[in-house]
Formats: structure tokens, sequence, C-alpha cells
């Protein structure tokens, strides 16, 4: 019978079908960090456990790492302490780390992936929401609580609910200026934050297709972020060509045979799916998101929604106004900003900065703008600097930081003032999400976050692209 990726992988992990129902799924792939591993640790040490599978079990720092001075120890204390607890618990239980001064370290759901280490066909969790960040390789990724770190670290297993998948196919080709941050935030916008609730997302269509690897995980990262426990792309060529000599990949022969067997993973023709939903990518432009969650958006030529005319939940709208400072029926292009920040799992990467460059190349940041570039890794953050993009960002005005989660959220230095308004490529605008209980923030892509940098506002970026020419 034709089968879903999800079903094949799936299957493939299961040790058994526990008396709830749920599945004990084994986990091929355990990423830690140290925000949510210090009490999983505790507890193992406690009971005089060791981690089950030392060798599916990778570790770096991201999320309270400061990216401007880090200098031992950090003046936030909490900081520390979450940093030396996760390296001494890395060197008791035998985990590997991509620590503070190795070229390895950076966001999670950066590395994983740039190291080879995120594969087809794999299960695998980490304590963080936007793991299904991984699923752009044909995995079946998920993100955990600390209680479900620690069952992770001391059997390898979880136990899920079996999941529906709704195939979303988008066709045709993206125009000028519009980018992957933009499909999935039209995505989420027409499906809901609660949309995926129960769902796997399989993307699919010549649009994906087209992607590359870097824009499929801009997509699965924020899965999460429209109700979904996970989201997928079926693996293809160009997913075997990004995983060749990386570090943690197969090689030689081996990495031939992995191939057939990634392909063997992607979902059946004529699979049977719960649900289907198509967009036309020729439809979508650039998307800005006006609320407090990531489905209050619009397209940058769209006005706001307004309450008074009813509409789906117009409290809650009127709520999100009320707290951003907005009034329904204006357009969000105009909105001035006081800080961009460009980075996050979700649009940290390397091609990420060369877009944004584009838009920043011979242009300086507005005087009234604090501007941020922070690389999803240390390894981005090299490639970038090798490239000359840190000498462009720099030239315009913007602060050249080290690798981590950063302005995403409110856990290191980098934080919003008052009720600063922030333009991010980030993945989440609830409300205190970037360090201020006031602070605003509009989720865009990393081009857009630039073209607000340099002109103080939310600016729609196809004003500032040169036209693309087009051949036949």
């Amino acid at each position: 019978m034709a089968q879903t990726l999800l079903q094949k992988v799936w299957d493939l992990h299961t040790v058994r079908t526990l008396p709830t129902g749920q599945t004990q799924l084994f986990i091929g792939l355990h990423l830690v960090h140290e925000v949510t591993s210090p009490q999983a640790f505790d507890t193992l040490r406690a009971r005089g456990w060791k981690v089950a599978r030392v060798d599916r079990t990778f570790a770096t720092v991201d999320h309270i790492v400061p990216t401007r001075d880090r200098t031992r120890p950090f003046l936030d204390v909490l900081a520390e302490d979450m940093i030396a607890s996760l390296e001494r618990n890395c060197r008791d239980f035998g985990v590997q780390l991509a620590g503070l001064n190795d070229d390895r370290q950076g966001i999670v759901h950066v590395i994983g992936p740039e190291l080879g280490l995120t594969q087809p066909g794999m299960t695998i969790a980490c304590g963080d929401s936007h793991t299904s960040t991984h699923g752009a390789f044909g995995s079946v990724a998920f993100g955990i609580g600390t209680s479900q770190v620690r069952d992770v670290l001391a059997s390898q297993c979880l136990a899920l609910d079996p999941l529906k998948v709704r195939r979303i196919r988008v066709t045709g080709a993206l125009p000028q200026g519009v980018y992957a941050k933009d499909v999935i935030l039209a995505i989420i916008q027409r499906l809901g934050v609660n949309g995926g609730t129960g769902f796997a997302y399989e993307y699919a269509g010549d649009c994906v297709e087209r992607m590359s690897m870097d824009e499929r995980m801009t997509i699965c990262n924020m899965s999460i972020e429209g109700g979904a426990r996970v989201g997928y792309v079926n693996p293809d060529q160009t997913t075997f060509d990004y995983l060749k000599g990386r570090p943690f990949a197969p090689s030689g022969d081996a990495f031939d045979r992995a191939v057939t067997w990634w392909q063997s993973m992607a979902s059946d023709a004529g699979a049977a799916y719960d649900d289907e939903v198509e967009f036309a990518a020729a439809d979508m432009a650039p998307v800005v998101t006006w609320g407090v969650n990531p489905g209050q958006s619009i397209g940058i030529d769209d006005r706001i929604p307004d309450p008074r005319r009813g509409g789906t939940d117009p409290k809650a709208v009127s709520d999100a106004l009320d707290y951003m400072g907005l009034r329904g029926g204006d357009p969000i292009a105009g909105m001035k900003v006081d800080v961009a920040f460009i980075g996050s799992c979700t649009n940290g990467r390397l091609s990420d900065l060369r877009e944004a460059a584009k838009i920043v190349k011979g242009r300086r940041v507005a005087p009234h703008v604090k501007a941020l570039v922070v690389p999803g890794s240390a390894r981005v953050r090299a490639a970038a600097e090798r490239e000359g993009l840190a000498e462009i960002f720099q030239a315009a005005g913007f602060e050249w930081r080290g690798a981590g989660c950063s302005m995403c959220l409110g856990m290191n230095p980098d934080k919003l003032e008052g009720n600063q308004v922030c333009a991010a490529s980030s993945n989440r605008n609830f409300k205190g999400r970037q360090g201020s209980p006031t602070g605003r923030t509009l989720l865009m892509s990393p081009a857009m976050v630039a073209a607000a940098a340099v002109t103080g506002e939310v600016t729609d970026v196809r004003t500032m692209l040169e036209p693309e020419l087009i051949t036949s």
C-alpha cells in the first residue's frame, strides 16, 4: 500500500503501541541545548542512570549566549549557571558538545543540518519548539519539553500520539521579492495558528521542489506556529547534494547506499492524505505580521483588519491592535520601526544574509534604528565574513554579532526596551517575546527587515530590488 513519508518513518521507529494508544518511538537523533536540559540531566544523575545513546546525542549552546561580549563568567548569573551546567553534564555523561569556543557552535537547528547530523528518514527530538526545521530533510522532527528530554536521554524513546497528514502544495514560481518566509507566513495566515493541531504538514508542489535546503528549512521551521507537530519535505537530489561531504554524513560508498535508502523514504505516488491544500506562488506578496501571533499578518499591499467590520474573532483583533498601537483599516507599510533584527533559526543562514546584504549594500541604516545581524552559527559567521557580507552590513551601520538565538527571544542580553517596534526575521511575535513586556514585533523576511532598517519603516522590498532579467 502506498504510504506517506510520515507513515514510513513512524513505522520504522515504532518500538510498541502503548496501552494509552500512543506510540513508543525510537529517536534517531537527540539535539540538546543549555535551557531545557539541566533538570533532565539532574534526574539521570540522581537516579544513577546513563545517557542511553551518547552516539545519537549532540549538544550546543545558543539560547542564553551573549552575542556581543562572551567573556566568562557571564554577567548574567543564571546564564552562566546554565552554560556551566551543560558543560559539566556533557563531560560527565560523555555527550558531544559544540561549546562556546567551538567552530561548530550555533543555533541547534542551524548546526544540525550544516554538520550533517540531520538526515532523511530519521526521527529527531530537541527541547525546542522549532525542531520541525529538520523536517526539511525528510525527517520526522519533534520539539519536546524538559520531562521528555529526560525520557530521551534515559531511553532514547518518546511516547507520542499518532498524527494525521495534511499535504500543502505550493505551485508555480515566486515573484521577485517574495521569499520562503512569506510562503510560510501566508500558509499560517490562511490555515490559522491552530489549523495544524494533530497534523504533520507535508510541503510539496513544484515551488517547494525548486527551493534550496535553506528555504525548505525556513518553511518547516514555522510549522509549529501553524499548530502542526511536524513539517517535512520529501528528500530529493537537492537534499542529497546538500548533505554530501558534511562532517557527520556518510561518505564514499556508504553515502551512495544511504541515498538509495533515503529515496525510498519519500511519500509514494498515490499515498492517501487526511487533507490537502493548495497555494499559488504567483499570488503571494511580501508578508508582515501586524498582531501578536504569526497568523495575524497581511501582504505588504493590504490593510490591517478592522474589527468593526466583523470578521473572525473581532475581540482578538481589537486586543492585538491595542497592544501594537495600530488602527484597523490602516496600511502596515510606513509603520516606524526602532530595531531591525536579522537572525534566528528561521532566517539566520548564509543565504538569508546574502539576500539582506543585497538590500543593504550602498545604503545606511536610518539614524533612529538599532540594527543587528546575528549569524545562526559560527560557520555561517565565518563564511559571511569570507564573502564580505559582514563588511557590507557594518558599513551600513549594522552591528555584526556572534552566533546565537539573540533577539528572537528574551533570554540573553539582546532585548527590546519599552514599547520599541522591531522588524524581525524570527518566528514569534507574542507579547513580551523579545524581552520587553510592551515590546512589539513585526515578523517578515530578512530582505524586508533590511529594507525596514535602511528606511526606518516597514517598506515593500520589491521597490528596492533591481529588476530580474528574464531569459527564455
